[in-house]
């Protein structure tokens, strides 16, 4: 099964994935392949798989993505290979996603993979509040430019199976974990 988890930049999707894996057996990680720079609380393999503009320009010329997008002028895109294995091995996938990257997964693999979706709403104030605070420290242009996008994200929450406004982290963690587990049971019951 793999969970597609959305929500602007800044609206605690990575921080709800790191709790989910602590708490929940049989769930992980799917980091994206990306160009941009490793910020100091990324761990290579884990947060992103980090790779240079060249080569990631090779992996969507070979073919060895799912989807990919431009996303605060950066790559960002979804292993084949990964995935694959992952979900062959039985795993319950989480993995933090931007709209278009739903919305290319959802068209891919709908019939093959069960998917679920969930967007995760902050008020824009909130956000602005959260990027100001962040560890890594955003300079103004960053945080404008995930601001901006705020409005086109929001535009697209019709696609997505569950709507979570995240202004509670245990209580949207608790919320997640009931919908994957539900979610799960019904996976098991098709026949």
């Amino acid at each position: 099964m793999l969970v597609l988890l959305s929500g602007v930049s800044g609206a605690g999707k990575d921080t709800i994935k790191k709790e989910l894996i602590k708490r929940m057996e049989n769930v992980e990680s799917l980091p994206s392949y990306t160009d941009r720079a490793p910020r100091a609380n990324d761990i290579p393999g884990v947060t992103y798989n980090f790779v240079n503009t060249d080569e990631f320009e090779r992996m969507i010329k070979d073919g060895e993505l799912y989807e990919y997008s431009v996303h605060h002028e950066h790559y960002y895109g979804t292993s084949k290979k990964l995935l694959n294995d992952k979900i062959n091995n039985g795993k319950i996938i989480v993995k933090d996603i931007e709209v278009n990257g739903v919305e290319n997964l959802l068209k891919l693999l709908k019939d093959d993979v069960k998917i679920v979706t969930i967007f995760l709403r902050v008020p824009k104030e909130e956000l602005q509040r959260r990027l100001e605070n962040r560890i890594d420290k955003p300079t103004l242009k960053e945080i404008q430019l995930r601001l901006n996008r705020f409005d086109y994200e929001e535009s697209k929450i019709g696609m997505y199976d569950y709507i979570i406004k995240n202004n509670n982290l245990e209580k949207t963690v608790q919320i997640i974990m009931t919908i994957i587990h539900n979610e799960y049971d019904l996976k098991e019951a098709e026949f």
